[in-house]
């Protein structure tokens, strides 16, 4: 009998008010009657007396049985003057909370509504607020994440801003200013690199030396272009075709694009609508209305009397035997002084874009030929390859390894300098000075999105320090709610157990 008054009742939480309602301990209707109590509870708190004790019970908790009970052993104390002879009391606070003891006593609904809370707590309320104290961590996790992330795409995206720049040869403080200060620079970056294929002068002869020895009745000229600038330098078109220098350049107009243009600025003009005079002697199908007067125009032609034996319409065609006439056509502003270059014949070689290309075109020339020669140099145990260069001339019998491997390196070096990324953008700006626009849209776009980025970055620490403020105001709610779910069910625990003899009751599944 003793060792089955200290086996202990276990009973699972989520059963525990059909465990009640099962052992009569509870009725089916208790809902009913909590809502009853309820009502007389909402009307018992209109007046309470000045307790600070008091006012925490009512402060943001659920007020239950025990909490009434409390609340009457209070009461004993301030409304002791109103108790009677027969040891009641006279103050309607007072008998306001015994009713409210006593309807709680009844079937024991207490019992019931402990349970339902204790229950509501365990099963949803802890768990919800746990979830979102979870999604606030997931949140902030999130935002550090994509916050890290816009700070690198930032850092990317400027990074490749000034790489960009870089390619260009500026700084990027003025993308549209410098890029034009880097194209009326350009000439004197072609004079530099006319002036470095002066080196080549050797090369372009043994290349010559080759060809005329390999094709014995050749007596073409190789690379022509490329051997006027080895000799002259980036000289002007004119100069190439006329082989003089001209005495007066006048170079075409480049067009100035702004950097930004307003529309509202421009002057189109007055455009007067003028009457047009019509002549009265032939149709042309244009009718005037609203009376406008035609006036007459004297075109400085006088009609009279035709001479016998010409045409009835006035004009002598002369004689069917004379011989033919020479007509001689004069076009306006074609005729060019000598010694002048004007359009494109003022653009120099490596300016021009079909001149330039042709320059490209022999320098690779001459490099595949330099390349060739010094694998050929390379097989000195060729025995075939040194008896055909016995007749050779004497410069391409005397030439070395070494010094072949420089001219290459020279040619190799201006392709370089002439085909970069830079230098082709240069070329696309002289082509199309609105290519600027274009190029400084391209790189402003880079720093835009960066700035975006960082504004993205500024977002995501917003909304993260809001998740942790979040955070911080759902801990304490939840750390009170477990404080006051453990007190439940130490009350309920306890309750349960003097209705068993005292035997220890544990409720199961609480996870806390």
């Amino acid at each position: 009998m003793q060792d089955y008054q200290n086996l202990p009742i276990d009973i699972q939480t989520s059963k525990l008010l059909d465990w009640l309602v099962d052992r009569r301990h509870c009725s089916l209707k208790w809902q009913t009657h909590v809502l009853h109590i309820r009502e007389k509870i909402n009307t018992a708190i209109q007046d309470m007396p000045e307790s600070e004790e008091i006012k925490q019970l009512l402060s943001g908790s659920y007020i239950h049985y025990f909490h009434c009970l409390r609340i009457v052993d209070i009461l004993k104390g301030t409304e002791a003057s109103t108790k009677n002879i027969f040891g009641r009391y006279s103050s309607q606070r007072m008998k306001d909370w015994q009713e409210v003891v006593s309807l709680y006593e009844k079937e024991n609904a207490y019992l019931a509504e402990l349970a339902s809370l204790l229950v509501r707590n365990v099963s949803y309320e802890i768990p919800s607020l746990k979830k979102q104290i979870s999604k606030c961590q997931q949140l902030q996790q999130e935002y550090s994440r994509k916050e890290e992330e816009c700070q690198l795409g930032a850092a990317e995206m400027r990074e490749r801003f000034y790489t960009s720049c870089k390619q260009y040869g500026i700084t990027g403080n003025n993308v549209h200013r410098e890029l034009l200060a880097l194209v009326k620079d350009l000439p004197s970056q072609l004079a530099e690199i006319g002036a470095g294929a002066k080196v080549l002068s050797e090369a372009i002869e043994l290349y010559q030396a080759c060809v005329q020895f390999v094709c014995e009745s050749s007596t073409e000229q190789v690379v022509p272009m490329l051997r006027h600038v080895q000799e002259h330098g980036d000289t002007t078109i004119y100069e190439w075709r006329k082989g003089v220098k001209p005495t007066t350049v006048e170079r075409p107009h480049v067009e100035e694009v702004l950097e930004q243009q307003d529309e509202e600025a421009i002057d189109w003009g007055d455009f007067a609508v003028e009457s047009v005079p019509v002549l009265d002697a032939a149709d042309y199908g244009i009718s005037i209305e609203d009376g406008a007067q035609v006036e007459e125009i004297d075109w400085g032609i006088s009609l009279e009397p035709a001479p016998q034996g010409t045409v009835g319409d006035g004009i002598d065609w002369g004689s069917g035997d004379s011989k033919t006439m020479q007509i001689t056509v004069l076009e306006t502003g074609t005729q060019v002084s000598e010694g002048v270059a004007r359009g494109p014949d003022a653009l120099t070689l490596l300016e021009n874009p079909e001149t330039r290309s042709q320059v490209i075109d022999e320098l690779m020339e001459l490099e595949t030929f330099l390349s060739q020669r010094i694998v050929e140099m390379s097989e000195e145990a060729d025995v075939l390859s040194v008896s055909q260069f016995q007749l050779a001339p004497p410069i391409l019998q005397g030439q070395t390894r070494e010094k072949v491997a420089d001219s290459l390196s020279v040619i190799q070096d201006l392709i370089g300098r002439l085909t970069n990324l830079r230098m082709q953008h240069l070329f696309m700006i002289l082509a199309s000075p609105r290519y600027v626009d274009r190029v400084s849209d391209l790189l402003r776009q880079k720093l835009k999105q960066a700035d975006l980025l960082v504004l993205k970055k500024e977002f995501m620490v917003q909304k993260r320090e809001e998740a942790l403020a979040e955070q911080g105001a759902l801990e304490p709610r939840l750390d009170l709610l477990v404080q006051k779910t453990k007190e439940l069910q130490k009350l309920i625990e306890a309750d349960i157990s003097k209705r068993y003899s005292g035997r220890p009751v544990n409720l199961m599944g609480m996870s806390l």
